[in-house]
């Protein structure tokens, strides 16, 4: 084509490019709709034994309905599911029910603790209306006001042994582990105790090794001993009998405590060191001496921070035995 710029022409030249535009466009077109028809066909393959089994839906389905509280979930023959989709749905059966059994704890230790707490409050609650009563004598008046105070006692208590179990269980609790001597600590705690023995008449037979060097928590220890120790003065009878030994181990020490007190059922047994659990189940929640349930639940927690074992064994009507075995290295410390 010719064209003319001033005075000089020119020629211009042009060729059709549009077959290799449209060829090159087509081209990837072509190649995209390939691409996600092979991507097509392969979710079809992959995803025939999910859809087959109900797909990813019932693994949806499941953990929707545990965050929601419902961990009754069971997911139907998961064993039978091929690969990591059987694990899968093993994992999600085997959270489900460790989830039930949290959610069940829960609501047994609620009510109990709301249980405890009502308690010694209806007392207050009641025998402070009873003192604002008229033509009360002094007698009248510090007979009520002793039940108050001794209520108010039980309610700190029962706030400190739960805040020292919440603390424990929630492996917050630091060990500071130092070498002591195991009987001299021992020890302390029965002269601690000794109101009480003195007061029921109980003979306290003890039988302290002195070369028993034990590295451990005192302190954390030392709540071992009075938990135990009062709890079996509060279950042995006036002029009872109550024997305390500390005895070296082949791995560390090792302390029993026995005493011929009221005893301990054999079906109540495996739950003594559970929380808020009570073998004297006839006795009164006013008779003195009674306690939350959770000083036997301590000392495990306790030993078991240590790496050592507690265990008990009793005879209705003959006694009850307290053992405690302790490594001479605690598994935690800090």
């Amino acid at each position: 084509m010719p064209i003319t710029i001033g005075s000089e022409r020119f020629a211009l030249f042009i060729e059709e490019k549009a077959p290799s535009l449209y060829r090159d466009f087509w081209q990837q077109v072509m190649t995209v709709f390939f691409g996600f028809l092979l991507m097509f066909i392969l979710m079809l393959l992959i995803g025939r034994p999910w859809k087959e089994r109900g797909g990813i839906y019932v693994y949806i389905s499941a953990i929707r309905r545990m965050s929601k509280g419902d961990f009754t979930v069971t997911i139907d023959k998961a064993e039978q599911m091929p690969g990591h989709y059987g694990e899968l749905a093993t994992s999600i059966n085997d959270m489900a029910v460790e989830l039930n059994q949290m959610e069940q704890m829960r609501q047994a230790f609620i009510s109990n603790v709301s249980h405890e707490i009502q308690s010694p409050l209806t007392s207050i609650r009641g025998f402070a209306r009873a003192l604002q009563q008229d033509g009360l004598d002094d007698q009248q008046r510090n007979h009520y006001a002793g039940i108050i105070e001794t209520e108010s006692v039980r309610l700190s208590k029962l706030s400190d042994n739960l805040m020292k179990l919440t603390t424990l269980e929630a492996d917050q609790q630091q060990i500071h582990p130092k070498p002591f001597r195991l009987d001299q600590q021992v020890r302390a705690m029965i002269l601690a105790c000794e109101p009480i023995w003195t007061e029921k008449n109980i003979l306290m037979d003890i039988n302290l090794d002195e070369r028993v060097m034990l590295n451990g928590d005192e302190e954390l220890l030392s709540q071992v001993w009075m938990n135990i120790l009062t709890n079996s003065l509060k279950f042995t009878d006036e002029g009872g009998t109550l024997s305390v030994e500390v005895k070296p181990t082949p791995e560390g020490a090792s302390v029993c405590i026995s005493d011929n007190g009221i005893g301990i059922a054999e079906e109540d047994l495996p739950h003594i060191f559970e929380r808020f659990f009570k073998a004297d189940k006839a006795r009164s929640r006013r008779e003195k001496g009674s306690g939350s349930g959770l000083g036997l639940s301590i000392v495990k927690v306790i030993v078991d921070l240590h790496g050592g074992k507690v265990t008990a064994s009793s005879t209705p009507g003959v006694g009850t035995t307290f053992t405690v075995t302790l490594p001479n290295s605690p598994i935690k410390q800090t």
